[in-house]
């Protein structure tokens, strides 16, 4: 699939990092797999990776953290 971003190049398999901010909350997960360009690095991360990474923002929200970097790991439902 070509990147809808830069149209210039195929998207590959790959790791990038997230980061995620909500109001004075802001959360990096680093290693989180996606398809990325290796033009212009955008990613494209699919529906199960979203959801463990939006969930593990949800988590720490909860506990009121307010900066957090971790890695990311797949969970089991």
């Amino acid at each position: 699939m070509m990147c809808v971003v830069c149209n210039q190049a195929e998207i590959i398999f790959a790791t990038t990092s997230v980061l995620l901010e909500r109001d004075e909350l802001s959360l990096v997960i680093k290693n989180v797999p996606a398809q990325v360009c290796p033009n212009c690095g955008e990613a494209y991360a699919d529906e199960t990776v979203t959801t463990v990474v939006l969930r593990e923002a949800e988590k720490m929200a909860m506990a009121g953290a307010k900066m957090d970097v971790i890695e990311y790991m797949e969970k089991d439902n």
